[in-house]
């Protein structure tokens, strides 16, 4: 098929975009700047569109022939810029690919929400059901896409909604590389108890997901948590990362009241400049707020069975962030933990 994926040079949509062209289908990728990934994705054999999701002729002109559309293009963690631009991209953007898409006649419509709407999990694990409580401008405009997506679902799209829980992997270079760093480099500060639940996400999974909803009729009109088989304390993330990179897991606790403090004061002191701040309050969240999902849903309706668990993700992950450069262990480490 010819499959439009937007937001294609980002980490979930290379890995998409990747998985797609070895499945034999005709790929288009939007993004909004030419760069490495670009070029990289264009040498794989995809059909690379440059510009945003805001332009009505650039969507058009990327949705010829299109069959199924994945759409992942979204502003997130932009700190330099008005919360405007959040409303533009990920509410006005999704409105013009989705009405593209059904003037086009597109068969599919898949979009990428977030587990974030739900914002803090106040009894986990959550279900889809549970409340909508953003805690953030990302969040909070993710979620207010999802009724536009709906509209057309009733129009007669076939359309399907997933929201994914904290993605990471091979080919990220941000997500869990804070963790990964801070292990390598011999122990971890935790802010609070470090009892809080966070829900991973590898990536081959999720990708998994992606590529089920693309059968006719597959969770056509729903909404659905995407997540790996379990839930951990963020303590045993920790332990984990660093069972993955064969060091020892040291965890020194603090109180997070002055990081969360700390956080909105950098964020409001830096804005004005559009000044990137080295703390902000959706950084501190992950000590803080919990994250816990039930996937019975995705499993039921899509078949969605993550493959990937947490400690062979990982070992994946800590291997290519190696290979890289985004870490590097010290010597003396290691030969402690030999």
């Amino acid at each position: 098929m010819k499959v439009l994926v937007t937001g294609g040079t980002g980490f979930t949509g290379k890995a998409l975009v990747r998985r797609l062209l070895d499945e034999g289908h005709d790929v288009v990728a939007l993004d909004y700047k030419e760069g490495l990934k670009t070029d990289e994705i264009r040498t794989w054999g995809a059909k690379v569109v440059i510009g945003s999701v805001t332009d009505r002729d650039i969507v058009e002109q990327a949705m010829e022939g299109v069959e199924v559309v994945h759409h992942l293009a979204a502003a997130f963690r932009e700190l330099n810029v008005d919360n405007s631009f959040y409303d533009e991209v990920n509410v006005g953007g999704t409105r013009n690919v989705v009405d593209a898409a059904w003037m086009h006649k597109v068969r599919k419509f898949v979009y990428c929400s977030t587990c974030g709407v739900h914002g803090n999990i106040d009894h986990p694990p959550a279900g889809e059901d549970a409340p909508i409580q953003p805690a953030d401008y990302y969040q909070r405009t993710k979620y207010e896409a999802e009724p536009i997506v709906a509209e057309y679902h009733a129009k007669g799209l076939e359309t399907v909604i997933l929201r994914p829980a904290a993605i990471y992997g091979p080919g990220d270079p941000e997500r869990f590389q804070m963790i990964f760093r801070r292990v390598a480099k011999g122990s971890f500060p935790m802010f609070g108890n470090g009892k809080t639940f966070y829900h991973p996400l590898y990536i081959d999974n999720l990708v998994d997901a992606f590529m089920a909803c693309m059968a006719p009729g597959v969770g056509s009109g729903g909404v659905y948590l995407i997540a790996d088989e379990h839930y951990y304390p963020i303590s045993a993330i920790v332990e984990k990362v660093a069972a993955a990179l064969n060091v020892p897991s040291k965890i020194q606790y603090y109180p997070v009241w002055p990081l969360v403090v700390a956080g909105h004061i950098c964020e409001k002191i830096c804005k004005p400049f559009r000044v990137t701040p080295p703390i902000f309050p959706r950084r501190v969240d992950w000590y803080r707020q919990n994250r816990a999902f039930k996937i019975d849903s995705a499993k039921r309706d899509l078949g969605y069975a993550p493959k990937v668990d947490l400690d062979e993700g990982l070992r994946r992950t800590a291997e290519w962030y190696l290979k890289e450069g985004y870490i590097s262990l010290d010597p003396s480490l290691s030969q402690k933990n030999s």
